[in-house]
């Protein structure tokens, strides 16, 4: 059985949003109802980045994802994030694909993240304040896009440049670009920033304002002012890598936090065991870490469409 070569110009024709918002949802509740198996993602640090080791399995996959985060890359030409997905067969261990896991990395957490806006959001939202527009921005859009009837973009970035291209990309949202301020008042609002201090300031968050904390993904970084957190309704990924490298890291490490002060886990919340927003008025927080099961679940979707086409490369990788 020859092993799938999938590059990232093939991934590209492979992935939808509607659907990858479809299989990270059903990831969550697989999970949550004990049906995957996934162990802490393991941090590698170098000099100018780091690398993350990101084992799992769910029905039907076992698999690792391995990720680095170089910030520096844009001044080389290269992106600040890249993945390899190596796909198995749980039940024999063999390497069923190999793939690019760039586009499934960025495709997998706007998903995740509109996900939680469906259930953390007012439902009226149509306001996207989108802080920081790399290439996570452009996931984000679409997949708030669609779940939300948007009306308007605000996108801040320190970039005058990045923030243009973004906007051009999107102008059936009526883009505007906003101070970090003014992005903040959005009803959903996307902090997608390497930052290692707090960026949005509690008095510019108003009520009601669902906000999915995306950038603290590691050791040391935040982007909100503590604060926040600690009026709003939390909800996490999963609390082990939240309270190591997510948005409330920092503060728990200098006690402005804990994890008796976490509301619920994504999945308590899509499995109805804990319910999503009920008041209007309160302030919510999705600190997404990034998870394996969302890559596991994009991967296996894939792998199944790839599979059925036989149009694509392969290699003996294994003597049978």
């Amino acid at each position: 059985m020859p092993t799938l070569i999938l590059s990232k110009n093939e991934m590209r024709g492979l992935l939808s949003m509607p659907e990858v918002i479809e299989v990270v949802e059903e990831a969550f509740r697989d999970w949550t109802q004990g049906k995957g198996n996934m162990p802490p993602k393991a941090y590698l640090s170098v000099d100018q980045g780091d690398f993350r080791a990101m084992p799992v399995y769910l029905p039907g996959v076992a698999g690792l994802k391995w990720v680095n985060v170089h910030t520096a890359n844009l001044s080389r030409g290269l992106p600040t994030v890249m993945a390899v997905w190596i796909h198995n067969d749980p039940e024999t261990g063999y390497p069923l694909a190999v793939m690019d896991a760039t586009d499934i990395t960025a495709y997998r957490t706007g998903a995740t993240a509109a996900i939680a806006s469906k259930y953390l959001a007012r439902q009226d939202s149509h306001t996207l304040g989108i802080i920081g527009a790399g290439r996570q921005a452009y996931t984000q859009i679409q997949a708030h896009a669609e779940l939300f009837e948007i009306h308007r973009i605000n996108v801040f970035d320190l970039s005058e440049t990045t923030a243009e291209k973004l906007m051009q990309s999107f102008p059936e949202y009526s883009p505007r670009k906003s101070t970090l301020e003014e992005a903040t008042t959005s009803d959903i609002v996307c902090t997608l920033t390497p930052s290692r201090e707090a960026l949005l300031k509690k008095e510019w968050v108003q009520p009601g304002t669902h906000i999915n904390a995306i950038g603290a993904d590691a050791e040391g970084k935040e982007e909100l002012e503590p604060s926040i957190l600690k009026e709003a309704m939390v909800v996490v990924d999963d609390i082990r890598q939240a309270a190591a490298a997510g948005e409330i890291n920092m503060p728990i490490t200098r006690g402005q936090f804990t994890v008796d002060n976490v509301y619920a886990t994504l999945g308590d919340i899509v499995t109805g065991k804990k319910q999503g927003r009920i008041d209007p008025e309160a302030i919510s927080v999705f600190d997404s870490t990034g998870v394996a099961i969302e890559d596991a679940a994009v991967a296996r979707l894939v792998y199944e469409k790839a599979r059925h086409a036989g149009t694509y490369q392969s290699l003996d990788l294994v003597d049978g």
